[in-house]
């Protein structure tokens, strides 16, 4: 009985630590959010030269908009850069003729983004880049930005992003959200929802309180002395997640910019949506279970509290799974308390249980009435049931491996 008591504690502390965290995040993002000094995206503004780094594996389809929407935002001496990585089809090609220059790479035993990264920094530091008046810049980049190369990049994010590395000396971070497509059902809407939630939502609590957040894949801005230094050639299957640990253990946690913002469109296909929740999923669950308790021991042992903050927001899982184990809790503690006439337990797990739905109500009052009704975020514990096999899948046959997402037209 004794070690029963001391499970269901373990468990509800933990639980709770992890759903106040998103509670009070919450609650520090409701403000109306503060509008970036005018001067981040003023074209009069003298800012750091730029490269913008675009990591691409058969692309061709998508990678010309890509380059066209940020084209308009550079200045003299910029380069883009377009790292065509094990590609099949014409992405080098396509990348060319709208005006990028393209670093080729073929290497199908090191696969992942990460291989890429390093590959394009590598490209960066070797190779010039011809001026109209065919002279050339014998010097690397000052800021680098990665962005995937199925993104629209708005207007005025490259000034933010590059002019918030300068002036902090830490990597930036963009608003990062995904869009599910015109007409699509409430399961991807409520998927954009709590897209929005991770990164945007938590992230710009933490902001408010003065705390960092972490990389998210794309948007990430870096100077050149931070990205040339930092360890990319890893096929890790969330290797934005491991790079912004990296950096808070070493003193530089990503700065929030949410000024700044970059949009890409969930997969229609149930294939490519299916690999790229997995991808996600398993990859962050797997930096919880195997980096989570060394990173706290760190922070507290070199009173980082940067790193303490991020380890600890990295520890909650995503929504879905975090609302199963609280409902898990409450079913369990339910029937004790049924069986054996004990609610102390049961009346803990309500408390999570009420906690969690405020949150998830206050998020949705706040930033999701636009994304998503009443009536259809309803539907979110199917939405949560329908999830459980790609949990059981970490345990079963985990996803282990970068695997690009399937495109719709493919």
């Amino acid at each position: 009985m004794i070690l029963i008591v001391v499970i269901f504690a373990g468990l509800f502390s933990v639980l709770f630590v992890l759903v106040s965290l998103l509670f009070v995040q919450t609650l520090c993002a409701v403000p109306s959010m503060r509008k970036a000094p005018a001067s981040f995206s003023d074209s009069s503004v003298d800012r750091p030269s730029v490269a913008i780094l675009i990591p691409a594996h058969n692309e061709e389809q998508g990678v010309a908009a890509t380059v066209q929407h940020i084209k308009s935002q550079l200045r003299e001496h910029d380069r883009i850069v377009v790292v065509a990585d094990n590609c099949s089809d014409a992405t080098a090609e396509v990348a060319r003729s709208v005006g990028a220059e393209v670093a080729e790479r073929s290497d199908l035993q090191r696969r992942g983004k990460g291989f890429a990264l390093d590959f394009g920094v590598q490209y960066l530091a070797t190779h010039r880049a011809a001026e109209s008046t065919g002279d050339s810049i014998a010097r690397p980049p000052e800021i680098v930005i990665i962005v995937d190369a199925d993104c629209h990049v708005y207007a005025g994010s490259i000034d933010i992003l590059a002019l918030a590395v300068q002036r902090s000396g830490r990597p930036a971070q963009s608003l990062d959200l995904m869009v599910a497509p015109r007409g699509s059902g409430p399961m991807k809407k409520i998927a954009e929802f709590a897209w929005m939630v991770k990164n945007f939502v938590r992230p710009l609590g933490y902001a408010r309180l003065g705390l960092p957040c972490h990389l998210m894949g794309t948007g990430m801005a870096f100077s050149w002395s931070m990205i040339s230094a930092a360890n990319l050639a890893n096929g890790h299957v969330v290797e934005d997640l491991k790079l912004g640990m990296d950096f808070a253990r070493i003193g530089q946690p990503a700065l929030f910019c949410p000024d700044a913002k970059v949009v890409s469109y969930f997969p229609v296909s149930s294939s490519g949506a299916t690999t790229q929740r997995a991808r996600w999923e398993h990859g962050h669950i797997k930096m919880i279970v195997d980096t989570a308790p060394g990173l706290l021991l760190t922070a507290l042992r070199e009173r980082n509290s940067a790193l303490f903050a991020l380890t600890l927001d990295m520890c909650v899982p995503p929504v879905a799974l975090l609302a199963l184990l609280i409902v898990a809790l409450f079913l369990v503690t339910g029937g004790v308390a049924i069986i054996m006439g004990s609610v102390w337990a049961f009346d803990c797990a309500s408390l999570l249980i009420f906690e969690f739905t405020v949150t998830i109500f206050i998020c949705w009052i706040r930033y999701g009435r636009q994304i998503i009704s009443f009536q259809e975020l309803l539907i979110a514990p199917w939405y949560m049931l329908r999830k459980i096999p790609l949990y059981l899948a970490y345990f079963i046959r985990r996803q282990v491996e970068w695997i690009r997402t399937q495109r719709d037209h493919e």
